[in-house]
């Protein structure tokens, strides 16, 4: 009985396996098809020179490497580091907690921070559920890209992982310093986005990640970067988006600590949707402190004092306090809890060295994003609806 029931899970296993190959197959004997079929209109249009161009900005993508298989150009990639794998974060390991406040600041028409547990819930409604299911991709406003900016050390990067990890994604690095050097040449550049998206549509879910996103639209390139020629990918960003098809299941995250220093306009050409992530407040700290601890195997006890903790560590990011409870934690100190419990003053001392997020910084976002298209547009839908209360007021 035992052998039997195992037997049909099994056999149920290898059946999705086996669908997934013959889909896969499919897919590639209708591109075949397709590219005999699309070969003798292509020597006919030759000597149409001016409107070749106006065709090339359209939904379809002239084929450069239609010689060559899939499997060839994803080695190609992995070869040069363009194809990276995701770390194994889940989106629950992203800790954090609700901000009752926020709510209250809304009501005088001040718009908070979003909370941890607000980044998390966009972040899900953005990149997780419409990459990981088709049906909810169809049915969903299409997202094409995302920017994710906050300061150093608050989980952008973690959160990149997560989205791949959550939904089995494959994850392409187009950052600058991931770039410098490949590719080379204008032509160069043409055939490296073209493999790179070729490959994210055929191997969908995929996430196109670039890190300090905001080198690829500076203001004014720092002398000590010019020889990685940052802007590279400037102008091609919103030519890919618009070749990007609405089945198409890739999603492009941009991380930045430093969105200020790009040009506004162009950044928010290519970035349709921006989630700040900031440092955690008191309730998302105390509930981090108490999980990392006992993550890393610590046993909270009386003696540690984890209000006094949040407290403490105002301005400290996640990557702070993760850092400070492995520095601490270590084998010989674990192996004396029993007659030694852990105390808040060994974990404060291990943050001497470190260097806070101020407010003033985390001010700097708030205003780079009230200057964006989507906070503009916020700032507004708030004045609207606080005229609407003081007119019902008045009313009254």
């Amino acid at each position: 009985m035992i052998k039997d029931e195992k037997r049909r899970e099994l056999e149920a296993e290898i059946r999705v396996q086996v669908d997934e190959l013959m889909r896969q197959e499919l897919k590639n004997l209708k591109l075949a098809v397709n590219r005999e079929r699309e070969l003798p209109p292509r020597v006919g249009k030759k000597k149409e020179g001016p409107r070749k161009k106006k065709g090339s900005r359209g939904g379809k993508d002239k084929d450069l490497t239609s010689d060559r298989t899939i499997e060839s150009l994803y080695r190609e990639l992995v070869e040069q580091g363009l194809v990276i794998p995701p770390l194994k974060v889940n989106l629950a390991d992203f800790i954090g907690d609700y901000c009752f406040l926020g709510t209250s600041l809304r009501q005088v028409s001040v718009e908070p921070m979003p909370s941890l547990l607000d980044v998390r819930q966009l972040v899900t409604l953005y990149g997780i559920l419409p990459l990981g299911s088709a049906t909810v991709h169809e049915k969903a406003p299409l997202v094409k890209s995302l920017l994710l900016a906050g300061p150093a050390g608050v989980g952008k990067k973690m959160l990149v992982h997560a989205i791949c990890t959550e939904t089995g994604a494959n994850l392409f690095n187009l950052s600058a310093a991931n770039i410098a050097g490949k590719y080379p040449g204008k032509v160069g550049l043409q055939m490296l986005l073209h493999v790179v998206f070729k490959v994210a549509r055929e191997l969908q879910p995929s996430v196109v990640w670039i890190e300090d996103t905001e080198k690829t639209f500076y203001k004014r390139v720092p002398n000590t970067e010019r020889s990685m020629d940052p802007k590279r990918l400037k102008k091609q960003l919103p030519r890919v988006l618009k070749l990007l098809n609405p089945e198409d299941r890739v999603l492009i995250v941009g991380t930045t600590r430093r969105p200020f220093d790009a040009e506004l306009q162009s950044f928010c050409k290519v970035y349709q949707k921006i989630i700040l992530v900031p440092r955690p407040d008191y309730a998302s700290r105390y509930v981090l402190w108490k999980e990392v601890i006992a993550r890393h195997q610590g046993v909270v006890t009386s003696a540690l004092n984890l209000s006094c903790l949040a407290k403490v560590t105002d301005g400290f990011t996640q990557g702070d306090i993760v850092q400070v409870v492995q520095r601490v934690l270590t084998e010989r100190r674990l192996r004396q809890q029993g007659r030694r419990p852990l105390t808040a003053a060994e974990f404060t001392a291990a943050l001497t060295s470190m260097d806070p997020v101020y407010q003033e910084e985390e001010d700097c976002f708030k205003d780079w994003y009230a200057k964006t298209p989507l906070g503009r547009r916020r700032a507004q839908a708030l004045s609207k609806r606080a005229d609407r209360e003081e007119k019902a007021r008045k009313g009254l």
